[in-house]
């Protein structure tokens, strides 16, 4: 799993991780790649595209327009995010930062428009800072400006509908105006268009301190704000792109195909996040929401049925009003959901709400706020980037790249790997039929003993160990992403199905097997198995020693013994030979083995360990005394295989009925 970037904390979590059936992602970083540029500007009422270009050839706007000069400033001095030490000779897209991915594209935009914006941070001193949080969605800094202007300067970014109602007046080609409610509409429109095209859109704002009220060296607290946080100056939009990570789409498509429900959970605007989900397919093609039926019917949104709408886009301010039975109806009624605006608080009521469905919940986070929601849900995955050191300890798994597509795998592997046990523990399970029958034959009819506790003990700690460890290794089977997810209340590790599968069906025909060789030796020596029932008390009997076989052959002791340690040799190579088959259907649950291949090494490798093994205990001088293992014949090796090739036969079969007729009695009977 490590190999695959997913850091496992808590073992039990691979198991969990493999029957998840809802995933509460966020979007920063875990579904897009963290790596922001600023893409468009909103300012003196117009949209422009960013020249984020070395040489500033882009630039299609006027960077000598006072409102520009106004936006830069905010944007220099509103961030705090840095260049790392030793990148001054780097280009300046190419620096590495120190910082939120947001700032750290707002600070090489602004270091390419207008350069040198450390040492202007340096000449306007800051005096205080009250740094972004997700309950406020603004970010607010006081300074000392080194123009001819000696009143501090307020400036705060964040949240564009957040900063706009902290504005009373907004400034237009360098002249400050009203902001009434035409320019409301204008920003509106703006807005939702920078949103639309999947951006991450801030809102910028200003205000001179007045002298008289906030002279020099006056005493600012940021706990309880002596300073003014409305009213003030409006300046314009940043809008930053913050491309998908290129596996995630198909990992969304892998998810959607496993029965696996992703719902997408982002502090990003609606209009924003709604078009990074169509991106990613979360929002899949077709689907609309009940904003989009409105729109098409040119009706209230009121009027819609949401029931109609596949999508559903939630506002965190919405979903703070809303009952629990109403969260329940959007998560039960809507298969594509996206939250939008909403706190890491927030997070914990959706994973709950999840949980309420009866689903197996994995959920993402990086904040130390993400904490509850990862400690709740059935598995919490922290981000081993940018997670802070608090959600890490919180959560069962780390992504090591901070992917989405990690957490697919790693859904993947967990899947896989319970795939594997149950593999191996139908193939361990298997021999105990033919292992406990000849004992219940031998106490039930009398018949001398057709295996040894020995020769038991050659099969579970000598034959059978390599082959059940190699099933471990086995590759994913094609649709292993195409089932729906494992209900851990009634699809146990070991179910009545795969106990049926290894005890009522293959183990009998094993058990077949070997008795049938049992019998075929016996005949060969002269005991029908008619004469067997009933022998054991004679046969075991010392005091015998001319027991008479079905043609009036006398046996002496010794000589049933040593006949009867051959039988038990025999048995145990048929049992040898059925486990081939036995271990070659277990490589598969559903598809055909043909289909599989023999493409794991480990295994290939544990037929042949298992069959030289046998003639190793079988040939090998001393074994007949230490083991009572003893030579067979060549020709004893072979009645066992017609057994073999039934084992195999009878399970394709099986398997390609299932495969025929999903969903039929044999699928419901005899899939393990």
């Amino acid at each position: 799993m490590a190999s695959k970037n997913c850091l496992v904390k808590n073992l039990e979590a691979v198991e969990t991780l493999g029957s998840t059936s809802t995933i509460c992602s966020d979007k920063t970083g875990t579904l897009t790649q963290n790596r922001m540029t600023v893409a468009h500007m909103w300012f003196d009422n117009k949209i422009f595209d960013a020249d984020t270009t070395e040489n500033q050839t882009g630039a299609r706007f006027n960077k000598s327009s006072p409102t520009w000069t106004a936006l830069a400033r905010i944007a220099m001095l509103c961030n705090r995010a840095e260049f790392k030490t030793g990148e001054e000779n780097k280009p300046v897209l190419k620096r590495e930062c120190n910082g939120d991915a947001s700032e750290t594209a707002i600070l090489k935009c602004t270091e390419l428009c207008v350069g040198k914006v450390i040492e202007y941070r340096a000449k306007n001193r800051k005096i205080l800072e009250i740094p972004f949080n997700s309950t406020n969605k603004y970010q607010l800094s006081i300074h000392e400006t080194d123009d001819k202007d000696e009143r501090y300067l307020l400036v705060m970014k964040g949240a564009p509908e957040r900063i706009i109602d902290r504005c009373s007046t907004i400034l237009l080609n360098g002249k400050e105006k009203p902001l009434n409610d035409e320019m409301r509409e204008r920003f509106n429109k703006s807005y939702m268009k920078l949103g639309g095209m999947g951006e991450r859109v801030l809102g910028f704002c200003d205000y001179r301190l007045p002298a008289k009220t906030y002279p020099k060296n006056f005493k600012f607290n940021e706990e309880e704000p002596n300073f003014p946080v409305s009213g003030l100056r409006f300046v314009g939009l940043m809008s930053m792109i913050d491309p998908p990570r290129a596996a995630v789409p198909d990992a969304v498509a892998k998810c959607r195909s496993a029965g696996i429900k992703v719902i997408m959970v982002t502090g990003d605007h609606p209009i924003t996040a709604k078009a990074i989900a169509k991106g990613v397919g979360i929002i899949s093609k077709g689907s609309k929401t009940v904003e989009d039926i409105a729109a098409e019917k040119g009706i209230p949104v009121e009027q819609v049925n949401p029931r109609e709408a596949v999508a559903c886009v939630v506002h965190g301010s919405d979903l703070r009003e809303m009952t629990p039975a109403q969260i329940d109806d959007i998560l039960v009624n809507h298969p594509e959901i996206v939250f939008a605006r909403t706190s890491p608080q927030q997070k914990l009521i959706i994973v709950e709400g999840c949980q309420r469905q009866g689903a197996i919940v994995a959920v993402t986070g990086d904040g130390v706020n993400d904490s509850p929601a990862l400690k709740q849900a059935d598995i919490g995955v922290a981000m081993g980037i940018a997670g802070s050191d608090v959600s890490k300890q919180a959560a069962d798994m780390i992504l090591l790249d901070d992917n989405f597509a990690s957490i697919v795998t790693g859904v993947e592997e967990g899947r896989l790997i319970f795939d594997n046990l149950k593999k191996s523990i139908a193939y361990t399970l298997t021999s105990n039929i033919p292992e406990i029958t000849p004992f219940l034959v031998y106490i039930g009819f009398g018949l001398p003993l057709p295996l040894g506790t020995i020769t038991i003990l050659c099969i579970d700690l000598g034959t059978d160990m390599i082959p059940a460890i190699s099933l471990a290794y086995e590759e994913a089977e094609s649709d292993i992403m195409k089932r729906m997810p494992r209900d851990p209340l009634h699809d146990r590790l070991v179910n009545e199905r795969l106990i049926a599968m290894a005890y009522g069906q293959i183990g009998m025909i094993q058990a077949l097997g070997g008795f049938f060789v049992y019998f075929v030796i016996m005949a060969e020596n002269g005991f029908w198995p008619s004469r067997l029932v009933g022998i054991r008390k004679e046969w075991d009997s010392r005091a015998v020693d001319a027991l008479s076989d079905s043609y009036g052959q006398e046996w002496t002791y010794k000589q049933r013994k040593r006949l009867e340690s051959t039988c038990q040799t025999a048995f145990f190579a048929s049992i040898v030979i059925v486990q081939w088959a036995d271990l070659i259907i277990c490589k598969t649950r559903r598809n055909s083995v043909i289909q599989q291949g023999m493409w794991n090494k480990y295994l290939n490798f544990a037929l042949f360990f298992e069959t030289a093994l046998a003639i190793f205990l079988s040939y090998c001088p001393g074994l007949d005394k230490g083991l009572r293992m003893m030579p067979l014949r060549y020709t004893w090796w072979l009645p066992a295989l017609p057994f073999s090739i039934l084992i195999f036969a009878y399970d394709e079969t099986r398997k390609y009925l299932i495969r025929r007729f999903p969903g039929s009695w044999i699928e419901k009977e005899t899939y393990y």
